[in-house]
């Protein structure tokens, strides 16, 4: 039987566990004290892919003044890393070992050979980088990274920094701190570049860049409430709080013997409700349509604002960007719709590549727009709606209305499950009145009808069948390769799991660049990515 007494000694006991072990480690953590070194240069190049992850490429020329140095530990900035390769200046493979510790993040670099007093080598490690890319707070509608270079107990001749941004980013795009020493462009992706020479020991040099999200899939945003102090306080401040825990539990036993009735802790969170203002074509994504439905739905928004036609249908779409009509102020284009149009190849077909990439932005959109919102009721709010669009057409008094609300409502009706049988059943007895400009009699009627005319009414059922026929074949036939589309998209990653993964390889140099531009200098509220290095 468990006594007040020997609880109260088990508590002594375990306190005096928790204060020794900084002591513990303190001592453990002393090592290499007999080493003197210094850097002759580290460059460190970061490419900014677009699934939120980061390449890191260190390139050190490490110099031992004296002892032995036997290997090199390189800080990572974050703790989802992956190890790549590491390779010294005369070509060999070198060992590698995760030596994170708490949140000391490190990869450990077994030299080939140890080096000794006056010696030096040269070898660069590469590793991907997860949870790196954040929501900039201060410039609303980018993201950014803010990234510390790896600081040494030692000094360091000649630091540089390059960030290589994702593809189709542009000068004007970016926001940093501090301002760059120079931009450049390198197999068509901007290149930022900072240069910093003799740093001493300990020295930290951070820089910043910000740019619009729209150029990533995937970016990290700041917890806040309960969910920063279940996974960054806590994680953070376990020690203080045990020993402030133990501290109440030993002052509770001590002062007070009766026994304490204790509740079941229950955790409420609230959210926000329904998340409304989604566009037809974003709550295609929120009702489970599949990726070729969504820019299918996409593609038909595109033909209603006439911002697009299509010049064939088989075996595969081919479409005509209408340059009047896209720049038009009155039906300015949405952020898919921009996406969508870059996916149309010169001869008018479609890249499956940049047409997967173009779902992962409205998937990756809708996903951070939802973020705090009841999900099962945004989705039975929005089933409401498309009901409420077929409302309006099967009770309109005459076909002309009737015609008038389908036409209006069209990318709502489309989300309806059953859109071919309810169409039919709108229409089957009476006519359909196209507007003279009407978008679907020009695409669907005269491509799927086998004598096109241009009549000032359809028959109901004729138009019925149309319309299915032109949906189907649609998103049949927008890709060529609809394998090779379904590759390109990219699996949203689990918020919960590891997410970086082997790096590209990339060579083995950093490239060199002179200081001679300079651009606008901004805050960057991202997190910061920094470690310090060591070595034995």
């Amino acid at each position: 039987m468990v006594t007040k007494k020997s609880l109260i000694h088990v508590t002594i006991i375990f306190t005096i566990v928790l204060l020794i072990i900084p002591f513990i480690t303190n001592t453990a953590g002393v090592k290499a004290s007999d080493i003197q070194y210094h850097l002759e240069h580290e460059w460190a190049k970061i490419w900014i892919n677009q699934d939120g992850t980061i390449d890191l490429l260190y390139d050190i020329k490490i110099a031992c003044d004296e002892g032995t140095i036997r290997y090199v530990n390189i800080g990572q900035p974050a703790s989802d890393f992956t190890i790549g390769e590491a390779i010294d200046e005369y070509g060999h493979i070198l060992q590698t070992e995760d030596v994170s510790e708490g949140e000391d993040y490190a990869v450990r670099v077994y030299l080939h050979t140890p080096i000794t007093t006056g010696s030096s080598v040269g070898f660069n490690l590469t590793t991907n980088v997860a949870e790196m890319i954040w929501e900039d707070e201060e410039n609303p509608g980018n993201v950014g990274m803010q990234f510390i270079p790896v600081w040494w107990g030692a000094e360091v001749y000649e630091l540089r920094v390059l960030v290589v941004l994702p593809e189709g980013v542009t000068e004007e795009d970016v926001r940093c701190t501090p301002n760059w020493d120079n931009a450049y462009m390198e197999e068509d992706r901007l290149v930022l570049y900072w240069e910093r020479r003799d740093l001493y020991p300990n020295e930290k040099f951070t820089c910043g860049v910000s740019f619009p999200k729209e150029f990533v899939q995937h970016y990290e945003e700041k917890k806040k409430g309960l969910e920063w102090f279940l996974t960054v306080f806590l994680p953070q401040n376990w020690y203080w709080i045990a020993f402030i825990t133990c501290g109440a539990v030993f002052g509770v036993l001590i002062y007070r013997g009766r026994k304490h009735i204790y509740l079941k802790p229950i955790v409420r969170m609230e959210t926000l409700g329904i998340r409304r203002g989604l566009t037809a074509v974003e709550a295609s994504y929120v009702l489970d349509f599949p990726p070729t439905k969504i820019v299918t739905e996409i593609l038909y928004s595109l033909l209603m604002k006439r911002a697009v036609w299509v010049t064939a249908t088989t075996p595969a779409l081919k479409l005509k960007v209408m340059e009047k009509s896209q720049n038009s102020s009155e039906n300015p284009l949405r952020y898919y719709e921009k996406s969508f149009l870059e996916a149309i190849r010169a001869d008018g077909s479609l890249g499956e590549e940049q047409l997967a990439k173009t779902f992962m932005l409205l998937r990756d959109t809708v996903e951070g727009k939802l973020r705090g919102y009841c999900r099962r009721d945004t989705v039975e709010y929005y089933r409401k709606i498309v009901a409420k669009a077929w409302t309006q057409v099967e009770q309109a008094g005459t076909p002309e209305l009737a015609s008038k609300a389908y036409d209006e409502n069209l990318l709502w009706l489309l989300l309806d499950k059953g859109f071919q049988s309810r169409t039919q059943t709108a229409f089957r007895k009476g006519l359909f009145h196209p507007q003279p400009y009407w978008w679907w009699y020009r695409y669907g009627y005269e491509y799927y009808h086998p004598r096109p005319t241009e009549p000032t009414s359809i028959p109901g059922a004729e138009f019925a069948n149309n319309i299915a026929t032109a949906v189907e074949k649609t998103a049949n036939n927008i890709v060529v390769n609809m394998e090779k589309f379904a590759r390109s998209i990219i699996p949203t990653p689990p918020p919960s799991k590891k997410t970086s993964r082997a790096p590209i390889s990339r060579g083995a140099s950093c490239a060199c660049a002179c200081a001679s531009c300079a651009c606008v200098c901004a805050c960057v509220s991202c997190a910061c990515a920094c470690a310090s290095g060591g070595v034995g």
